[in-house]
């Protein structure tokens, strides 16, 4: 075969267009002199079946979706396999019931939510994957969205004018968008690979990945447990623990997980890509070397300012899964008062969930967003607090609706919470007599105002003065709702 033209004397490429996009796809280095002549196959037949085999391998299963999901699926199996996955033994299937068990038992007088009707599971890796595989799609979905949009556009900038003709109509931007399908799908099933090899429960990133589910994995909270210098039943008790008060606290919730979910979803759907860093990507990009391609997209595409609406989102999305982190903290602590090595792992577990793993960071670049807890000890402080003043009743009541919960200023001040909020938090005895006293005109006067005064907030027979002093300890999103 003939070699590959050289450059012209001005320097400017001669090189076929076909020859330029496959240098461009598949990397500078990828194509050895002669392998792709001038001119290319003139064979219409050839040139059909060439094309074919490129959309083949960059299409996302013919489905238009932003992630191939099936590349992504296959890629964390293979992850979790490659690690080592070794089968759940009935042993351990015996001894995660047993701490499950005993651990429920032990909660039950450390809150007000009744024991979840879910059977305990021992998982491996791979049964993990398996049972999150749909949260990790709804999660990654709106993100992957903006990134396939805006690699197609920029590997479409990248080619040349020259190409389109060339190829006869062929569908280009649908060829790129699938190997940005393709490429995000590789990436996601690396992190979502990685994090089955760490994670130690169904809810250890602080949600309940898989609805209506309770199980730990015996292989990682082994791997947890060693040069601890703790006993391995300890640690695996006190896991079971943690995972029983998220299961009761989700289930005795059923708004919750949606909650968190729609704010991940609201936050990632507004993500704004960095045109610049994609572009970069897009030049040095060798979708042969799936190494490098896991290194582009780790290395963070995303923009560092955030919309208004993007930090009102994340506020919330952090305040709540402190609130969630610091309940589940508090409740545990008052469970394991009889395990020795408790106060270690429980300060343990709090840096690993405040710092997380190298996994669960890769994720949070993948997608832009990292499930921290940053308000851990402050939520942890907050429940202490309101359970000293007001019972564990009381306490796990606020629950009831999103309208109810502590706001970051609670958290910075729990002495204030029960006179921000009047009788939003106050007993059923203390609501009868307040309500008594006013429907006999006992605050005619004036006298007394200050007890109940923020239960009706904005309401229409407030007076613009009561209507601001009613209102000081809410947030701009309303929080405060209706007296119980």
């Amino acid at each position: 075969m003939p070699s590959n033209p050289s450059d012209g004397e001005n320097g400017e490429s001669s090189k076929d267009p076909f020859q330029e996009m496959f240098e461009r796809l598949l990397g500078s280095g990828a194509m050895k002199p002669g392998d792709m002549p001038a001119g290319m196959p003139v064979d219409p037949q050839q040139m059909s079946m060439m094309f074919q085999q490129i959309q083949s391998m960059m299409s996302s299963s013919g489905s238009g979706e932003p992630v191939n999901w099936e590349l992504a699926h296959q890629n964390a199996r293979q992850v979790a396999a490659q690690k080592g996955d070794p089968s759940v033994s009935e042993k351990q299937k015996g001894a995660v019931n047993d701490a499950m068990k005993l651990a429920d038992l032990w909660l039950t007088e450390h809150t007000a939510f009744d024991e979840a009707p879910v059977l305990p599971g021992a998982w491996s890796r791979a049964e993990w994957i398996e049972a999150t595989w749909q949260t990790w799609q709804e999660m990654s979905a709106p993100v992957a969205t903006s990134v396939s949009k805006a690699m197609t556009e920029a590997l479409t900038q990248q080619l040349p004018p020259e190409l389109s003709q060339a190829m006869g109509g062929a569908d280009l931007s649908g060829m790129l968008s699938g190997a940005g399908s393709m490429m995000f799908g590789m990436q996601l099933g690396q992190a979502v690979g990685a994090l089955s090899c760490e994670v130690l429960s169904s809810t250890d990133v602080g949600i309940p990945l898989a609805k209506d589910k309770c199980a730990l994995v015996p292989s990682n909270v082994a791997e947890f447990s060693e040069g601890l210098d703790l006993p391995a039943s300890d640690v695996m008790l006190y896991l079971a623990i943690r995972e029983a008060a998220h299961t009761r606290l989700f289930h005795g919730v059923p708004w919750l997980r949606q909650h968190v979910l729609d704010l991940i979803t609201a936050f990632a759907s507004e993500i704004h890509i960095d045109m610049d860093r994609i572009e970069s990507i897009a030049q040095d990009l060798d979708p042969s070397d799936p190494s490098g391609i896991q290194d582009a997209l780790s290395s963070g595409v995303f923009s560092p300012e955030m919309t208004p609406r993007q930090e009102a989102t994340l506020a919330s999305l952090e305040t709540v899964l402190a609130l969630i982190e610091g309940w589940v903290n508090r409740v545990t602590v008052a469970a394991t008062v009889n395990i020795p090595s408790a106060p270690a792992l429980t300060e343990m577990m709090a840096r690993r969930r405040a710092e997380g793993g190298p996994a669960e960071r890769t994720f949070g670049s993948l997608v832009g967003l990292e499930l921290r807890p940053r308000r851990l000890r402050e939520a942890a402080d907050f429940w202490g607090y309101l359970e000293e003043q007001r019972g564990i009743t009381e306490r796990d009541s606020l629950w009831e609706s999103p309208e109810l919960l502590p706001t970051d200023e609670d958290l910075d001040d729990p002495q204030g919470f029960e006179e921000r909020r009047g009788l939003l938090t106050a007993s059923d005895e203390e609501m009868d007599a307040a309500l008594e006293k006013l429907l006999s005109g006992g605050y005619d006067d004036g006298s007394g105002q200050e007890a109940y005064r923020g239960s009706d907030k904005g309401s229409d027979g407030d007076s613009p003065e009561d209507e601001d002093q009613g209102n000081s300890g809410d947030d701009d999103s309303g929080r405060g709702g209706p007296a119980r």
